[in-house]
């Protein structure tokens, strides 16, 4: 079940996020709890948990960048609960948000650290850009920036 992130599953999507195994050059790294209640809860963002057997097993974050643009970060899932198809499921529930939001576009950055993600944004429509990522965290490596436009529920009654 894919549902909004709440207070109460910061501990549980922090968890989720440091057991990932990124990099441990990573800004993700990096990431504290507070730091992360600071960005899920500011003004237009957000994100989304997967849970499985009562327990969080996936996560994924949201902001807004600019008036077009929603920005996909902090996308996660357990190492024992990967190959279900719950991170394209997180994915999904952020582009539908953005539909609903009136977002032309979802970005999101790929750290250095974990290029074996590209392949399954690419599978999911998301396309490389060569814009620099917004959010990027200062003395880490440029991010790679991918982008998938987003047909609004506005564009979709026009057409």
């Amino acid at each position: 079940m894919i549902r909004p992130v709440t207070p109460a599953d910061l501990p549980a999507f922090y968890a989720v996020m440091m057991a990932a195994g990124m990099d441990p050059r990573s800004s993700w790294n990096r990431t504290t709890l507070e730091g992360l209640e600071q960005s899920l809860f500011a003004p237009g963002s957000g994100g989304f948990v997967a849970v499985s057997g009562g327990k969080v097993c996936g996560c994924v974050g949201f902001r807004p960048d600019g008036q077009d643009t929603l920005t996909l970060s902090r996308l996660a899932v357990l190492p024992g609960a990967r190959g279900q198809g719950i991170g394209a499921a997180l994915v999904r529930a952020v582009e539908a948000l953005a539909a609903e939001r009136g977002f032309g576009r979802v970005l999101l950055a790929v750290s250095q650290f974990n290029l074996e993600v590209i392949p399954l944004y690419g599978r999911l429509g998301y396309m490389p850009s060569d814009e620099a990522y917004t959010f990027a965290s200062p003395g880490s490596p440029v991010p790679v920036v991918l982008v998938k436009a987003i047909q609004t529920h506005l564009q979709k009654a026009v057409t």
